[in-house]
This record gives C-alpha cells, sequence and structure tokens, in this order.
C-alpha cells in the first residue's frame, strides 16, 4: 500500500509497540540444523505456539540486504527509494552533527600485507585501541587540500571518517575489496561531480597507512559507505509514532536517528538492553530494541556462539512481556548464516505477539517453522503496518 495511504490513516493512541530485532539471525543448516533451530528457546516457542508468524524479505527474493535496507525495511521505509549510505548512519550513531558540506564514510582497521589485505576487521581489535589510533591519525590528519578531516572511533574495528569542504559529492564507490586475501581497492568516483572527493578519500587512505606502517593488527585502512546526508521523513510524521532505539552499536543508532527515534542510553548486555527498555517504558510508544551478536558471530561463522546469543535473548523474554506491550515483534534485518559467514538472500522470521490475532498452527521459533505461518511471506516493509493494525492504530479505509 502506497505510504501516504497509511500516514492518512493513522491515528496516536496511548498503544505501545515493541520491535525486537535479532540482526541476522536466520541461518542454514548446519549438522541437519540452523542456530535457531539448534538454540534452545522455550520462550520464543512458547509464544510462536499462541500467537502468528510468517517470513520477510528484506528488499526482495534473491536479494542481499545490507543493514542498512535491512532496518529501513522493517522501520517501514522502502528500502529502494530511500538509500542510505552507511557512513551516514555510521556518523549519526557516534553523535557527529552532519552538515551540508559533509561527505561521512565508514571506516575499518585492517591488516594487510605487502599486497593484499589478510583481515578487513584487524582481528577486531578492542575499541580502546581503535580510540588510540583514530587519535594518532587525527592529530597528523587534520585536513587534506583545504578539506577538513574529522575521524572519530566506534566499537571494536570500526571508525567513521567525515571529509568538510566545499564541492565534494558523496557518489563513491568503497575503497574495500570486500573479502580478504584480495588486493586495496581505491576509493572511485561513480559521477564526474564526486572525482574531488574520491581524490581526497584515497589521500586519506594514503597517509593514514604512513601513520599505522608500524601497528599491528591494524596497519591499514578500508573506506565504504561513502553518502551525504538525504531526506527522508520521520516516523513520527508518517505514523504518528513517539520512537524510541536501543541499540548498542553506533550504525544502528544512527539509523534510528535518521528516522527521528529517540536515543537511548545503555549498557552493552542484552540485559542492559532489556532494562533500559523497563526503564523508559512510560514514555514513548514504540520501541527499537537491537541484538547485534547474532550477527556478528554469523559473520565469524561461529555457529555455537549465536546459538548462545539467541538462547540468552530467550531467556530475557519474559521481563519483555512483564510489560504488556500491545504489541511484540521479534524479527531480523537479514539472514546471516554461519554457514556463509556473510549476509544473505534467505528470509527472516518474524513473529507477531498480539491479542488480536488468529494463532497459526506453528509451534516453534525457527525459520523452516515458520515458513508454514498465518502471515505467509511478505516485504518487510509491510511489517510496520501490520503492528500498527494490531495496536489499533490504523482507522478504517472509506465509509
Amino acid at each position: 500500500m502506497h505510504p501516504d495511504i497509511i500516514t492518512s490513516l493513522v491515528t496516536k493512541t496511548e498503544s505501545k509497540i515493541v520491535l525486537l530485532v535479532m540482526d541476522g539471525v536466520g541461518g542454514l543448516p548446519i549438522n541437519g540444523k540452523t542456530e535457531l533451530e539448534a538454540a534452545r528457546t522455550p520462550n520464543l516457542d512458547r509464544l510462536a505456539r499462541e500467537n502468528i508468524c510468517g517470513l520477510t524479505d528484506s528488499i526482495d527474493r534473491g536479494i542481499t540486504a545490507g543493514s542498512g535496507p535491512g532496518h529501513l525495511g522493517i522501520f517501514g521505509y522502502n528500502p529502494t527509494r530511500y538509500e542510505i549510505g552507511r557512513g551516514v548512519l555510521e556518523a549519526l550513531g557516534v553523535g557527529i552533527e552532519m552538515t551540508p558540506l559533509d561527505v561521512a564514510t565508514r571506516g575499518n582497521f585492517a591488516t594487510r600485507d605487502v599486497h593484499v589485505i589478510t583481515d578487513r576487521r584487524a582481528g577486531r581489535i578492542p575499541t580502546e585501541t581503535n580510540q588510540k589510533l583514530c587519535a594518532k591519525i587525527a592529530k597528523v590528519i587534520p585536513e587534506i587540500d583545504g578539506v577538513k578531516v574529522i575521524i572519530h572511533s566506534g566499537m571494536e574495528h570500526r571508525f567513521v571518517v567525515l571529509f568538510r569542504g566545499e564541492g565534494l559529492d558523496g557518489r563513491i564507490a568503497d575503497a574495500d575489496p570486500q573479502s580478504p586475501g584480495l588486493p586495496p581497492k581505491p576509493a572511485r568516483a561513480l559521477a564526474p561531480e564526486a572525482e574531488k572527493a574520491a581524490g581526497i578519500a584515497n589521500h586519506f587512505i594514503q597517509k593514514a597507512e604512513e601513520v599505522l606502517k608500524d601497528e599491528h593488527p591494524a596497519n591499514t585502512i578500508l573506506l565504504r559507505g561513502f553518502a551525504k546526508y538525504p531526506d527522508i521523513p520521520s516516523m513520527e510524521e508518517r505514523f504518528r509514532l513517539t520512537p524510541a532505539a536501543i541499540a548498542t552499536y553506533p550504525m544502528y543508532r544512527g539509523l534510528a536517528k535518521l528516522v527521528g527515534m529517540h536515543l537511548l542510553e545503555t549498557g552493552q548486555t542484552i540485559g542492559d538492553e532489556i532494562q533500559t527498555l523497563k526503564e523508559n517504558y512510560d514514555a514513548y510508544d514504540f520501541f527499537f530494541v537491537h541484538i547485534k551478536k547474532t550477527d556478528s558471530y554469523g559473520e565469524d561463522g561461529n555457529f555455537d556462539k549465536k546459538v548462545a546469543v539467541i538462547e540468552e535473548l530467550d531467556s530475557h523474554i519474559p521481563e519483555v512481556l512483564s510489560l504488556e506491550p500491545d504489541v511484540l515483534v521479534v524479527t531480523a534485518d537479514h539472514s546471516t548464516p554461519s554457514l556463509l559467514q556473510s549476509h544473505s538472500w534467505h528470509p527472516n522470521p518474524f513473529l507477531l505477539i498480539n491479542r488480536y490475532i488468529r494463532p497459526d498452527e506453528v509451534t516453534r521459533f525457527s525459520e523452516r517453522a515458520f515458513v508454514h505461518g498465518g502471515l505467509g511471506r511478505f516485504p518487510a516493509e509491510d511489517g510496520i503496518v501490520l503492528m500498527l493494525a494490531h495496536a489499533l492504530k490504523l482507522r478504517k479505509f472509506g465509509a
């Protein structure tokens, strides 16, 4: 349905929605079971038995979604219409205020031998090491050819760079080979207007490598997601919601801020995030709660640790239910099977908990079981309509 029609039907109510996103939770079988099938999830299984479920496609069948598009979809935005550069999301997530002069990019500290990138994440260096390296680079490279360079550390191997100056265009291909064992890849302008910014980015990479030449394992950098700030309506404008985000990683906080969510400060564990939800429950009517490590361990190919995170989240489900949300949705932004060690195109579990549902016959929280769910298989962006409807936030269409 066209988003303008949804906006015309939305009404403000006191009902509350909790959107619980297990990042990349979908998997593929190893020894006959996916991570969800191998996990002990008594609470999620009970909710699956008593409620209604289905599968979502992050973008479309067969299309693998990045984290930004994957989340935009479950927030109710068509990810092909609102293409958001990852650099913008990272910048907003670490609290950098962008201006019209800025091109933002996400950075990874990485490991390079003479000819190839051997580790795109530099062994996931500690955040404290990241902070020291960012400070070292910032001191040596405050600007390039009159363009100001703003570098800000993130978590583990991630950081953010803003290039601030006149005449910069963000249409630049990633300076990242995307896989280990390949040579470094320079930034490349995708339009003539971006030649200046691409040249600045490549100069920055060269100078940063000089700064890092004696460091190990973080002796180089990769840049991706070049972008300028987009024009996108807020969730309050589109859906009459007062939304809040509980997320530990900067990119997801940045994405939430981009669509107008209030960013709640929280600790690093799942327990911390659920406690933050409980402490702020009276102040908002929509909560996005993000669980990151299911995705991280999927990318690392660590099946057992991904299972452990799923089980940990399951143990906190009774705390969420104790708040008695009018709608609780448990889903994912994309799949990250440990078997592939990367994002994939496989559909995502979607479980909707609400008093106004027709329960289906599913008895287990898993990808295979949800094939038979009552909601069927649908685009992720349609999920917000289901949440609003079951929260009684949509008026009748027509006479």
